[in-house]
């Protein structure tokens, strides 16, 4: 079985290829998928652009869920299509699919940030992931949810360019010494970066489905 998966900023395509052996491309766009030979039996999307070009269309999913072709998203532009589309066949994967599944989350913005377009380096930090952060210090006791909300409106009040740990950390220091210096422990000694996890949830789903057929 032929297996494609759009890739780029959420994991490297040299650390994908070691779990999971498919052809890797860049984040997916309007366009792509039409492209695809039928020798393709199986689709993984996990980043694709947005915002700035046009994203992939729901149809062009629809048409390859149509041919039979197992489409599997998680992780970015993945997990907001796939909870759009599940109903028609597409399979969600992950934490960030789920919250776009139950309306936890909505916009596009959410997964959105900007990157080095020759290396897919993020040079911003996801929404996604800063929320996620901040729910982990709420269940960990290092400040309160209203706060933590507070912090994350905050946020998503900056334009995603701008968005990042160092922004977050910094509105922080400004209103609480200690609960900065908290945080910031947090962030060294543990990765936060849902994206990046739900991205090898969906090479594991691939590689699952692929053996068991």
């Amino acid at each position: 079985m032929t297996a494609v998966v759009y890739l780029g900023m959420s994991l490297s395509h040299q650390e994908a290829k070691g779990l999971l052996k498919a052809r890797y491309l860049p984040p997916v766009r309007r366009g792509d998928l039409p492209k695809l030979t039928d020798s393709v039996r199986m689709v993984g999307i996990i980043d694709g652009v947005f915002l700035s070009e046009s994203a992939v269309g729901h149809r062009e999913i629809i048409e390859l869920l149509k041919r039979g072709v197992t489409v599997v998203g998680g992780g970015s532009m993945g997990a907001l299509r796939a909870a759009e589309l599940q109903d028609l066949g597409m399979i969600g994967v992950g934490r960030i699919f789920e919250m776009y599944r139950d309306g936890d989350i909505e916009g596009d913005d959410e997964v959105a940030l900007v990157f080095d377009p020759e290396t897919f380096e993020p040079l911003s930090e996801p929404l996604v992931n800063i929320r996620h952060f901040l729910s982990e210090a709420v269940h960990r006791g290092v400040i309160e949810a209203a706060i933590a909300e507070s912090y994350l409106l905050r946020v998503r009040e900056i334009y995603y360019p701008r968005r990042s740990f160092d922004l977050l950390l910094r509105m922080v220091k400004e209103d609480d010494e200690d609960l900065h210096k908290d945080l910031e422990i947090m962030l060294r000694d543990s990765s936060f970066d849902l994206k990046r996890s739900d991205s090898l949830k969906v090479l594991n789903t691939m590689t699952e489905l692929m053996s068991s057929r």
